[in-house]
């Protein structure tokens, strides 16, 4: 039976966390599913570009495809090249699901003793969950030497 109480406790946990994911993160417009890409225009050229990732992508891998979402945006709006003038990071790579134990055991008057053992689950429904935000101008010409300022041609060239 004590072999078995940790497998009757773990299983739930896991089913629990499969039905809490919204599966993998796709590179899409974020419509029905949590994850993917949106835009918004805040000023004639100025654009906010966010890209929203589940526990399968990094905060890194998140960065790069709101990069690259940024890219191809800035083409549609007929520019060459792009400023990222704001960059928010948001999210963690954590796990969703963490374990802890415990362990102890005392004696008192008498020869009396007891011992203990636990076992605690947390889920975290947000862990894994990440954003990044771009705030971006758009521009046409020649790019700019600023370290900011993206060539949108060569950002989809070098993309994976």
């Amino acid at each position: 039976m004590t072999r078995i109480l940790p497998l009757l406790v773990l299983l739930p946990a896991l089913a629990l966390t499969a039905c809490a994911t919204a599966g993998p993160t796709l590179y899409a417009p974020a419509q029905d599913s949590r994850y993917g890409y949106s835009e918004r225009q805040i000023e004639q050229d100025r654009f906010m570009i966010r890209f929203d990732a589940g526990p399968d992508v990094s905060i890194q891998e998140t960065e790069d495809l709101a990069l690259r979402r940024a890219a191809e945006f800035t083409l549609e709006q007929g520019g060459d090249w792009f400023v990222v003038v704001r960059r928010d990071r948001d999210g963690n790579d954590r796990n969703p699901v963490s374990l802890g134990t415990s362990a102890s055991y005392s004696t008192g008057s008498r020869g009396y003793s007891g011992s203990g053992v636990g076992l605690g689950i947390r889920f975290d429904g947000s862990a894994g969950q990440k954003s990044v935000t771009l705030e971006i101008l758009v521009r046409t010409g020649t790019v700019s030497d600023d370290a900011n300022a993206y060539d949108a041609r060569n950002v989809l060239a070098n993309m994976p």
